[in-house]
C-alpha cells in the first residue's frame, strides 16, 4: 500500500469508528432505558449492541494498524498504548490512547465478568461512556479532514450529528431518571436496586425473553 492508500484508510476506518461507536453509546442507554428497536424483541437490542461493539472494537483495530504502518508519520505500538509519548501530535494522540485504554479495560472485565461481579463489572463499564467523548477530541485534534487542509467539512458534519444524537439521547436518560426518583417509593426503589443484578444477568444473557420470544414463535408457525 502507498502511503496515501493507508492515509485514506486511516480516516476512513475513524469515521466507521465513530459512527459505530456512537450507535454503540445510544444502544447502551436505551438498554438502560429499558427500550428496544421496532421490530425486534427486547433482548435483541443487547444482541444487537454487544455485536455493534465488537464491530466497532475491529474497525478500532483496523484504524490502529493503518496508522502504525503508515510511514509518513511515526507512531509505534508504544504511542498507541502510552498516552502522550509519541513525538508526533502528542496530545491529540494520546487522547486516542488514553480512550482506547479505557475500552480495553471496558473489554477485559466484560470477558471476566463471571469472575468479577455484576458491581464491579458496572462500574468499569461506565468508562465506556467516558471513552467516546475523548476519543471524540482526539478525533477533532488529529483529523486534518476537519480543517481547511482539504477544504472539506463532511467529518465535520458527521461529528456535528454524532454529537448530537449522544446529548439528545443523555438528555432523555437524565429526564427519565429524576422523573423516576421522584415517583418511585424509596421502599420500591430499594428493591428495584436489589433486582438489578438479577435484571441485568437476564438482560445480558437474553435466555428468558429469548425463550420466551422462540415459544411464541413456535406456537404461531
Amino acid at each position: 500500500m502507498t502511503s496515501e492508500t493507508l492515509w485514506y484508510a486511516n480516516r476512513a476506518t475513524g469515521a466507521v469508528c465513530l459512527v459505530l461507536f456512537t450507535v454503540v453509546v445510544l444502544l447502551g442507554i436505551a438498554v438502560r432505558l429499558g427500550g428496544r428497536i421496532p421490530g425486534l424483541p427486547r433482548f435483541g437490542t443487547v444482541r444487537l449492541h454487544r455485536t455493534l461493539s465488537l464491530s466497532a472494537t475491529a474497525f478500532l483495530a483496523l484504524h490502529i494498524t493503518t496508522a502504525i504502518v503508515d510511514s509518513y508519520v511515526d507512531i509505534t505500538f508504544v504511542d498507541v498504548l502510552v498516552p502522550f509519548v509519541s513525538a508526533y501530535r502528542p496530545l491529540w494522540l494520546g487522547l486516542g490512547t488514553v480512550s482506547l485504554d479505557l475500552m480495553l479495560a471496558v473489554l477485559v472485565t466484560s470477558l471476566l465478568r463471571a469472575h468479577l461481579g455484576h458491581r464491579t463489572w458496572r462500574a468499569v463499564h461506565w468508562l465506556a461512556y467516558a471513552s467516546w467523548p475523548v476519543a471524540l477530541a482526539h478525533g477533532l485534534g488529529i483529523g486534518t479532514d476537519l480543517g481547511a487542509d482539504t477544504g472539506t467539512d463532511w467529518m465535520t458534519w458527521l461529528t456535528v450529528a454524532c454529537v448530537a444524537t449522544v446529548v439528545a439521547a443523555s438528555a432523555l436518560r437524565a429526564a427519565h431518571a429524576v422523573r423516576a426518583s421522584r415517583h418511585t417509593p424509596a421502599a420500591l426503589l430499594r428493591a428495584s436496586e436489589e433486582a438489578r443484578p438479577r435484571i441485568a444477568e437476564e438482560a445480558r444473557t437474553g435466555a428468558p425473553e429469548e425463550a420466551r420470544f422462540r415459544t411464541t414463535q413456535g406456537a404461531r408457525r
